[in-house]
């Protein structure tokens, strides 16, 4: 398989070549443009402040709520995002995403609404913490650079993952660029290529090792750690419940050959 006959690229690429030449509209297209700028910018801005708060340990924030009640903002943090998370990729969910924008585009725009809320969560849950004050550790020498490569070699995994998964719709780009281009979403098949040959859930692992290797620990970081992998080894279970419906014994057949979060020593290398 060569880059250009890759599905996952080759989706973007189709993506992009219909988007780069809209129809006419252009109320439509002022739309999806907008929030296109609204879902990156945010991205952007929820990635980078989670990668720079956890790599500091979330010693270092915004947030000023005074102890003991930062205890409470700082756990309504921690549990608004995969409560949202969650609930939005119910059939509910779904329907209360399309209803979040009036008008005849708020199923085209789902996708991209639920990226702009969660990258929202994200920027909440990192800039507005409240830091204990507290560092357990602080890694010096070269012990700081073995951790920071672990930290950065977490991430590059993270999105390694997400690109296997369908770049278009992990960034939120599948839905304005769809609505830019007047077509109908095209959601990408049942991931089963690169790192999702090796485990099921690549992305949930790669989420979770991003926060156990930062080289600054504190008891902030340790409470987030905890609670956020907790939610990446149980959450995934909702995704293949819906898996399971939607695909039937495809997804049995691909359940039963490739472990939930564990490779296998002797599996087959991605091609």
């Amino acid at each position: 398989m060569t880059m250009w006959t890759d599905p996952r690229i080759a989706r973007l690429i189709t993506l992009i070549r219909v988007a780069l030449r809209p129809p006419a509209g252009a109320g439509r297209i002022a739309l999806a443009l907008t929030f296109g700028a609204l879902c990156h910018a945010l991205f952007a801005a929820g990635v980078l402040a989670m990668i720079v708060a956890m790599f500091f340990g979330l010693s270092e924030s915004l947030g000023t709520v005074p102890w003991p009640w930062a205890t409470l903002a700082n756990a309504a943090l921690i549990v608004q995002f995969p409560l949202a998370h969650s609930l939005f990729l119910t059939p509910r969910g779904g329907r209360l995403l399309a209803m979040l924008i009036p008008g005849p585009h708020g199923q085209t725009l789902a996708t991209t609404t639920y990226a702009i809320i969660a990258s929202a969560q994200l920027l909440a849950l990192f800039a507005l913490w409240t830091p204990s004050g507290t560092v357990w550790f602080r890694a010096e020498g070269a012990a700081f650079w073995a951790m920071t490569t672990a930290y950065a070699a977490s991430w590059l995994i993270l999105l390694k993952a997400s690109f296997d998964a369908g770049a278009e719709v992990q960034s939120g780009a599948l839905g304005w660029m769809s609505l830019l281009a007047r077509i109908r979403p095209v959601f990408p098949d049942m991931p089963t290529s690169g790192l999702f040959r090796l485990i099921r859930q690549p992305i949930y692992v790669a989420f979770a090792l991003t926060l156990w290797t930062p080289p600054v620990w504190t008891p902030d970081q340790l409470v987030l750690a905890s609670a956020f992998t907790a939610y990446c080894l149980l959450a995934p279970r909702l995704k293949e419940r819906r898996f399971a419906a939607r695909y039937g014994a495809r997804f049995d057949r691909y359940r039963a050959a490739v472990p939930y979060i564990l490779p296998r020593l002797n599996k087959t290398k991605d091609q």
